[in-house]
C-alpha cells in the first residue's frame, strides 16, 4: 500500500521552479532514500509531502489524504526531523522530550513509559539530565530523532539526518532507522551521501528538481549500467587482448579495458552481462585459451550510478 504518493508534483518560488513535475511512491514500512546533491531540491520536496508547502501545481497524497489538509489526529500518525536543531537549548533532554511528547497528547503516565524507551533507544537515558546546549552536535541529531518518534508515529520524515557526523554516528543513524522499520514505521529519509543509498530499501534520485530515476539499489545499478558487472584479470602479452575481447562479446559487453605493463603484464577487462552466474562459465568457456588470473563479480559505488543515470538524462 503506498504511504506517500506525488504525482506531477511542482513547486516554485517567485517564478523560480525547484520541483518539475515530481512522481514519487513510498510503501508502507519501506525505508525510502531520496538522493541527490545540495540544491536539488530534496527539502523542498519533504515539506511539500508533510503539508509544510502547498504544491504550485500537481498532487500529493499522504495516508490517501492531500497532507496540506490534515488535522491533528492526521498529524500524529506522521513525524519530521528537520536537518537544524529545532529544540531547546536551555531545557534538559528529558524536559525536552517531555514538551514535545505533551505537543502530541501522550498522557503523563504513557508519556514518562515512551521518554524513557526512546531515550534509552537513541542511547540518551544517562544524559537526561543535561541541558542540551551541553550536547554534542551527534547526540542533539539522536535527541531530534527521539523527539520524532516518541509519539510512535507510522510515517516518520527524516531530512539530511547525518549531514557533517562521523563515519560511525552516520552508520548508528542507520541502524537505528532499520530497528523502526523492523517495528512497521515506514521512513522517508534525505542524504547527500549516496553511499547511504544501499542501505534503504528504495532510492529516488532527484536532480535538478526531477526524479531521474527510482528502485532497489540493485534495480538502479543495474539501470545505470545496462546489466551485472564482471572483471576480469587477463595475464600475458597485451597484444593478444584484441583477441580476447572479441571473444568476450559473445558473452556480454566490454565497457572498460586497463593494461598493466611490466613484468608481471596483464589487463584488466570489465564486462557487463544480464546475469553473472549464468555469464561466468561462458567466459571461461570462450577464453579456455587465455591466462585468466582472476573473474570478480564488480558492485560499482552509488556515485558510479548516480553520475552515469545524471550523464543519461
Amino acid at each position: 500500500m503506498a504511504v506517500v504518493e506525488a504525482k506531477g508534483l511542482m513547486k516554485s518560488f517567485g517564478g523560480k521552479s525547484i520541483l518539475r513535475g515530481v512522481d514519487i511512491e513510498v510503501s508502507e514500512g519501506e525505508i525510502f532514500g531520496l538522493v541527490g546533491p545540495s540544491g536539488a531540491g530534496k527539502s523542498t520536496l519533504m515539506r511539500t509531502l508533510t503539508g509544510y508547502l502547498k504544491p504550485t501545481k500537481g498532487e500529493v497524497s499522504v495516508f490517501g489524504r492531500d497532507p496540506f489538509r490534515f488535522d491533528a489526529a492526521d498529524r500524529r500518525l506522521m513525524s519530521f526531523m528537520p536537518q537544524s536543531f529545532v529544540l531547546y537549548d536551555e531545557l534538559s533532554v528529558r524536559k525536552n522530550m517531555n514538551f514535545t511528547a505533551g505537543l502530541y497528547g501522550l498522557k503523563l503516565g504513557r508519556r514518562r513509559q515512551r521518554i524513557r524507551e526512546v531515550l534509552k533507544f537513541v542511547e540518551l537515558w544517562e544524559d537526561r539530565k543535561k541541558t542540551a546546549s551541553r550536547l554534542s552536535g551527534g547526540m542533539k541529531r539522536r535527541l531530534q530523532l527521539a523527539a520524532a518518534i516518541v509519539h510512535e508515529p507510522k510515517l516518520i520524515f527524516v531530512d539530511e539526518p547525518t549531514a557533517n557526523l562521523d563515519p560511525i554516528l552516520r552508520r548508528k543513524f542507520w541502524d537505528e532507522f532499520r530497528l523502526l522499520s523492523g517495528m512497521g514505521r515506514t521512513i522517508f529519509v534525505t542524504t547527500q551521501y549516496l553511499g547511504e543509498a544501499e542501505l534503504c530499501d528504495r532510492v529516488g534520485l532527484l536532480h535538478n528538481g526531477r526524479i531521474i530515476a527510482a528502485g532497489t539499489p540493485e534495480e538502479l545499478r543495474r539501470k545505470a549500467f545496462g546489466g551485472e558487472m564482471i572483471e576480469l584479470t587477463l595475464g600475458g602479452d597485451p597484444g593478444h587482448v584484441g583477441e580476447h575481447l572479441a571473444a568476450l562479446e559473445v558473452v556480454g559487453r566490454v565497457v572498460e579495458v586497463k593494461e598493466e605493463v611490466g613484468e608481471n603484464a596483464a589487463s584488466r577487462t570489465r564486462l557487463v552481462v544480464e546475469n553473472a552466474d549464468v555469464a561466468l562459465p561462458k567466459v571461461f568457456e570462450v577464453l579456455r585459451d587465455a591466462d585468466v588470473r582472476s573473474a570478480d563479480l564488480i558492485y560499482p559505488s552509488f556515485d558510479e550510478v548516480f553520475f552515469r543515470l545524471v550523464r543519461g538524462v
